[in-house]
């Protein structure tokens, strides 16, 4: 049997013994913080690793799929993709680089005439300026989050997280060393409001974490209240991290403004995040990328130099194509969003107690089913959004992520990425489990 120790084998008896008589050895191991796994082998996991939580939105996506596989007829509101396709004018430019042999490795940060076109796209659409040696290519905004945190968050560090806030950015926070110091939100309209930023800052304060707009309430920030906060941050010397992938998912006349482009003094400081995969339904390909300071990007594809190197050549041809393509295909998927989100709206509007403001971007509602806890269904108990999500999936078979993966407790995240007919089929099968709810 093969193992790995803390100390050579000669010393295991001494060891045991300090633990008292008939210890074993893989008792002696376990308490020295090994876990034997498949095959007789014990490995020790870091204390990081350890303190990493699986990505709820992806476990419950994975279970609703597993389901489906074995014939059960789940509808699933887990999912954070659009179902769309990928536009068939990406495609096409995506099977030319093929043909043409675009399959070798490129630079680390990404090919010179991808970050040219997103220095376009930045300036086109944000009011942004930035040259190409302040952008970098990763492989998803999420490696690109994980770029930026790793390489600006220190050991001990604090980070502002406003709630409700994505589930990664939270374990990307710990896997730096740097402690999430939680902003709360008005329940009603899930807005964090920058005086209560301010209350939370501390000497330790180094970052601030924005999502606009917001995974998974769909808010989209004020510009007036997200001047204010561009002013604190300039005010405390604070590094900002915005993270705008939704930025052109948005209704009723909704606008996104980025945080960096208020003034030169908040730009210096911000790191803005974006990509393809959900303006272009383009989740698969692995496109994402960061803009900021050049010294701060420079260090950033030095982390990634020896994470992935570049993101795959391929799909960055591919993302070459979204940025220059026809914007009228991003107005009709839109289009098609705001017309699912009406119908989910108006469906949870029906329920009784159930509370959540209206979504103005991204493809979710995040709604309060707190009234709902303390119920049981058929005899087991729902005593946590947890709970109410997993009783959802095994006796309803409807997948929703429960808003504790987004530090709300009594919440729960639905997904309208998906077809009407889904929407209705599930909205009918969730009135009727509210109504076999039972007190305790």
């Amino acid at each position: 049997m093969a193992v790995l120790c803390p100390f050579p084998v000669h010393e295991w008896p001494e060891q045991a013994a300090k633990l008292g008589d008939g210890t074993s050895f893989s008792a002696l191991l376990s308490f020295r913080g090994f876990h034997f796994l498949s095959g007789g082998c014990a490995v020790r996991l870091t204390r990081k690793i350890n303190a990493i939580q699986p990505s709820a939105t992806l476990s419950i996506s994975a279970r609703a799929k597993a389901m489906k596989k074995k014939g059960v007829d789940v509808v699933s509101f887990s999912a954070g993709e659009p179902d769309f396709d990928t536009p068939e004018c990406i495609k096409v430019e995506a099977k030319k680089a093929i043909d043409q042999g675009f399959t070798k490795y490129t630079p680390t940060s990404g090919i010179p005439e991808l970050k040219e076109a997103i220095c376009d796209k930045l300036k086109r659409e944000n009011g942004l300026e930035y040259k190409p040696e302040e952008i970098i290519v990763s492989c998803g905004a999420k490696h690109s989050l994980y770029n930026a945190i790793l390489t600006l968050c220190e050991e001990g560090d604090e980070v502002l997280l406003p709630l409700p806030y994505w589930v990664t950015y939270l374990e990307q926070i710990h896997l730096a060393g740097g402690k999430a110091v939680l902003v709360n939100c008005d329940p009603k309209t899930l807005v964090v409001k920058p005086e209560d930023l301010r209350k939370s800052l501390t000497p330790r304060t180094r970052m601030i974490i924005l999502n606009n707009p917001s995974n998974p309430s769909g808010v989209v920030w004020d510009p007036e209240l997200l001047r204010e906060v561009a002013e604190l941050a300039v005010e405390r010397d604070l590094i900002v991290i915005s993270d705008e992938i939704y930025e052109h998912l948005t209704y009723d006349g909704a606008v996104v403004q980025s945080i960096a482009s208020f003034s030169p003094d908040i730009q210096s400081r911000t790191i803005v995040i974006n990509g393809v995969s959900k303006t272009f339904s383009m989740t698969g390909w692995r496109i994402g990328y960061a803009a900021g300071p050049k010294d701060a990007i420079q260090a950033m594809e030095r982390l990634q130099d020896h994470c992935t190197s570049n993101p795959v050549s391929i799909s960055q041809k591919a993302a070459l194509a979204a940025l220059r393509c026809d914007s009228v295909l991003v107005s009709e998927m839109v289009s098609i969003f705001d017309h699912r989100r009406k119908l989910m709206v108006q469906s949870l509007t029906s329920i009784p107690q159930v509370t959540f403001p209206v979504p103005r971007g991204a493809f979710y509602v995040f709604a309060n089913f707190s009234p709902y806890l303390g119920y049981q269904y058929q005899g087991q108990s729902i005593d946590s959004s947890m709970q109410l999500a997993e009783v959802l999936l095994e006796k309803a078979h409807i997948a929703i992520v429960p808003g504790s993966a987004f530090g709300m407790e009594g919440f729960l995240r639905f997904s309208y990425a998906t077809s009407e007919e889904v929407i209705e089929k599930g909205m009918t099968r969730l009135r009727e489990f509210i109504k076999e709810l039972e007190p305790l």
